[in-house]
């Protein structure tokens, strides 16, 4: 499926990519569409033209290595970023379906360090959701939740139901989900979490914490009233994790309670290959499950249809996986 330009997406026959000794060929089985894939079919991401989309991708090496997971993330290993291990930072690096083709196709090529084996406790079907938590697993780590602390996860989406997951599975506790939606609070329950609030409930958080306040808060809907709803509701000394992409360049913040709490802000970018490894394992061995975040599986060919689907606010829509057939 190539775009050819913004908002002109299309079937094409292509050249099968040739792969050199360093990269490998993956035949794609599924892939999964992310918001990123919605800002550059828009344009509002510029690519050059005409691009093959797509970096959440399992499928097969050809040469008979088996199923394996693509790291779309591409770094040059050379610059002081890459030196220092900030791979995810480097300024000379890219990513597959954006910089380069990727895996809305039959076939994809990535580096030969750049795809990790699937073990057969782990479906293909939801195995391009592994390339997503990698980024939840980077963010957290990041922050370093440690057993016992109390998380609040802002916005229950695909990274929030993750971010929900992951702390639990690094002993988190109360672990409490924060969303608009009854059918995502329903679901974090089911996923772990220790209680759900329907807003910024500053009040429901002091009594889940002993009066103290939220020790660790994870923001990931980018959206500035809920960043402000976290600090609200972190206590003296909190760390809070930007996780979701704000494009906004002014807002309203509780910028006192930022200085009188001494609040650690922290961000994080994309993933490092080291992400992938930890990610399956905690596929695989049920601490993270995927299957419930898949609300949608549809054939390559739709793929049209299935980026508008991302542009309307469907309450029971999530993860999105692309088959190809």
């Amino acid at each position: 499926m190539v775009l050819r330009a913004p908002e002109d997406l299309g079937l094409h026959d292509v050249e099968q990519p040739t792969p050199d000794r360093d990269h490998v060929l993956v035949r794609v089985a599924y892939s999964g569409i992310c918001g990123t894939d919605l800002k550059i079919y828009k344009g509002s991401i510029p690519v050059r033209h005409p691009l093959i989309m797509g970096h959440e991708m399992v499928g097969e090496l050809v040469d008979g290595g088996g199923r394996v997971v693509v790291d779309p993330g591409l770094y040059c290993g050379a610059c002081y970023c890459c030196r220092e291990g900030s791979t995810s930072m480097c300024p000379n690096g890219g990513l597959i379906g954006r910089d380069s083709d990727g895996g809305f196709a039959e076939y994809v090529m990535a580096p030969r360090s750049h795809v990790f084996a699937l073990p057969d406790a782990i479906g293909s079907r939801v195995a391009p959701l592994i390339q997503v938590l990698t980024t939840c697993l980077h963010g957290q780590r990041k922050v370093g939740i440690f057993p016992g602390q109390s998380v609040v996860v802002m916005g229950l989406g695909v990274t929030g139901l993750l971010h929900v997951q992951l702390a639990k599975a690094r002993g988190a506790h109360p672990v409490i989900g924060v969303s608009r939606s009854a059918w995502k609070r329903r679901l974090a329950e089911e996923l772990g979490a220790d209680i759900t609030l329907e807003g910024a409930d500053v009040r429901g958080v002091l009594e889940a914490t002993e009066g103290r306040g939220a020790d660790a808060l994870i923001e990931s809907t980018g959206v500035m009233s809920s960043i402000a709803g976290a600090i609200s509701m972190a206590r003296l000394g909190a760390t809070l994790l930007l996780f979701g992409i704000s494009t906004a360049a002014e807002g309203a913040l509780p910028f006192y309670q930022l200085y009188f709490k001494e609040l650690t802000i922290v961000n994080s970018r994309a993933a490092k290959s080291e992400d992938f490894p930890a990610s399956i394992d905690l596929v695989a061995s049920g601490a993270v499950k995927l299957e419930p975040l898949v609300t949608h599986v549809i054939g390559l060919y739709e793929l049209a249809s299935a980026i508008h689907m991302l542009e309307s606010d469907t309450d029971r829509r999530m993860k999105i996986i692309l088959e190809n057939r």
